[in-house]
């Protein structure tokens, strides 16, 4: 297989139509890494949003249960992209999402605004460490995805395009970021669980790497110290790198599952997506879409 397979393959796509495919493509064959890692990070920024902080503060789960939540989000989310919104997985992913959102008094500008990093943050994770640009066809594919998926979830007002979605999200952070320090338990124990993927020895200082790939805005919020520049250059630097060896290396033939890695560790045998996630008492039985 030549390098540029998979970027071949989209070539044959329309992502109008076809973003499904292309969206499987690009997270699963060509930047797996990447898109794990971003989704990661964009999960985490919207902690720094008060009203959602607290909410997850609130429910226990994201700090006396993190590795579980991490765990439950990623399967969800990676069974929608492997498997197809349409399909029997994928239609009880989102039906589970629906219920647990559907639990609690949730803002449709916080969950625009979620949806919104989705789409904008592995977009520019992979502009500024890819081993390759992004194609116009994989944005245009990924804006259409979590366009539908937001329909499916009752979100409102979704916007139209990629720089909507990108000036949505940067305007809400403007707005909304404060510092609350139940945001900032939730921030901690999330970021105890990342550095806690690598061996002890290396764990401070994969803290104070994660700590210097934040955006400013997001890690003064946090109330999180300002790493010296050196450490904040080689954190950068080090992506960057590990995108140019990247590129040697032949195409990936088989889809990279994050459910097969290390990180996940609550379902050893194996898991339902049905089970996945909490049931809270409030929980409509329906899979009704959240209220706004």
């Amino acid at each position: 297989m030549r390098r540029d397979h998979w970027q071949r393959e989209i070539d044959r796509l329309d992502p109008e139509t076809q973003y499904e495919q292309i969206v499987r493509i690009t997270a699963m064959h060509e930047f797996p890494w990447d898109s794990q890692q971003a989704l990661s990070f964009a999960l985490f920024r919207t902690y720094a949003v008060p009203s959602i902080g607290r909410l997850l503060h609130e429910t226990g789960e994201f700090t006396g249960a993190t590795q579980k939540r991490h765990d439950d989000t990623a399967l969800i989310l990676e069974t929608l992209a492997a498997e197809g919104l349409d399909s029997p997985d994928g239609r009880a992913g989102v039906r589970r999402m629906n219920q647990m959102h559907g639990s609690y008094d949730i803002s449709n500008d916080d969950l625009r605004y979620v949806l919104s990093t989705f789409v904008v943050t592995p977009v520019r994770w992979i502009t500024r460490y890819g081993w390759r640009p992004g194609l116009d066809a994989e944005k245009t594919a990924t804006v259409r995805y979590y366009q539908r998926l937001g329909r499916l979830m009752g979100i409102r007002d979704i916007p139209a395009d990629y720089d909507g979605f990108a000036e949505l999200m940067d305007a809400y952070e403007r707005d909304t970021y404060a510092f609350d320090p139940r945001s900032r338990a939730v921030a901690d124990a999330t970021l105890d669980l990342f550095v806690g993927f690598y061996p002890r020895p290396l764990r401070p200082a994969m803290r104070r790497f994660s700590i210097a790939l934040l955006d400013d805005h997001l890690r003064e919020t946090f109330g999180y110290p300002r790493p010296p520049r050196l450490v904040t250059a080689l954190a950068h630097g080090s992506l960057v790198a590990r995108g140019r060896i990247v590129r040697f290396l032949p195409p990936r033939r088989r889809p990279a599952f994050l459910r097969d890695t290390h990180r996940i560790r609550s379902y050893p045998g194996g898991f339902m997506i049905e089970r996945l996630g909490t049931f809270p008492a409030t929980m409509p039985q329906d899979g009704s879409s959240p209220r706004g």
